[in-house]
């Protein structure tokens, strides 16, 4: 079983968010997928099997499976217009959020994403303890959205891991108006054992729809402004979904000897 070692969200390697890319024959156990994921340590490790049409994705996380995820889903058409199917322009992948088409547009990958409904929720004493500072606002769908006052702050935040597991959200993320490009964001995981996602797809279907409709725009430029660091391309589309872009650079190819 070959693994691919691809970072996202990037043009250069060791930037940007790295996943591994296994592409398999047929499925190991689910224990097994999870081993692995533990043995990569890294934020998603995607399993992907050929099917009569497109292909099946699953992504795990060092702790468990999840039903998104971006970066990884990047990863994955990377390995696959450019490893298996060279020729075509576009993947198709058969999810636990459904069937995801990711394009490929020169240098970008055009992933179709589903959107979430966002609820205004209270500002709470547990946040400005989990995060440091005190948000603004507070919006929520699959994750926790916190609003902050400044690009400076959400860069230099220190949050309080144990807390921010008490706080509604699959992630916790916090983001602020950008300097440079339209939002800046941080995602903070502690509940998918991942103290920080240095670039987030997923969680960008909501921040990036939250500034879409902040700042009256249809397409959002986005920074996660994490260690690594990664930009994102967000589009809101007519049919209530989200395309997010991004490029994608190989950093390994390597072969699985490890029976699963």
């Amino acid at each position: 079983m070959k693994q691919y070692i691809v970072d996202a969200f990037t043009n250069k390697p060791f930037a940007g968010n790295p996943a591994a890319v296994c592409v398999m024959e047929r499925w190991p156990s689910e224990r097994s997928m999870m081993k692995l994921a533990m043995e990569n340590n890294l934020s998603e490790t995607a399993f992907i099997v050929k099917e009569e049409k497109g292909y099946h994705l699953r992504w795990f996380t060092p702790g468990t499976e999840v039903e998104l995820c971006g970066h990884a889903t990047l990863a994955s058409s990377f390995a696959i217009l450019n490893f298996y199917e060279p020729d075509s322009s576009e993947v198709k992948f058969n999810t636990l959020s459904g069937e995801l088409t990711v394009r490929r547009n020169g240098n970008l990958y055009e992933m179709d994403f589903p959107t979430y409904e966002l609820k205004e929720i209270l500002v709470t004493d547990a946040m400005e303890r989990a995060f440091g500072v005190r948000p603004f606002k507070a919006v929520l769908g699959l994750d926790l959205v916190c609003v902050f006052d400044s690009e400076d702050t959400v860069r230099n935040m220190d949050p309080d891991q144990q807390i921010l597991t008490s706080l509604e959200g699959r992630i916790q993320n916090a983001t602020a108006r950008g300097t440079e490009t339209d939002c800046v964001s941080r995602s903070f995981c502690p509940k998918l054992s991942i103290a920080e996602d240095p670039v987030c797809g997923s969680a960008h279907c909501q921040i990036a729809a939250f500034w879409a409709k902040q700042l009256h725009k249809e397409e959002i430029y986005a920074y996660q402004a994490s260690r690594r660091g990664g930009y994102l391309h967000c589009r809101m589309e007519e049919n209530g979904r989200i395309t997010i872009s991004g490029e994608a650079a190989l950093v390994a190819v390597s072969k699985i000897v490890a029976e699963l």
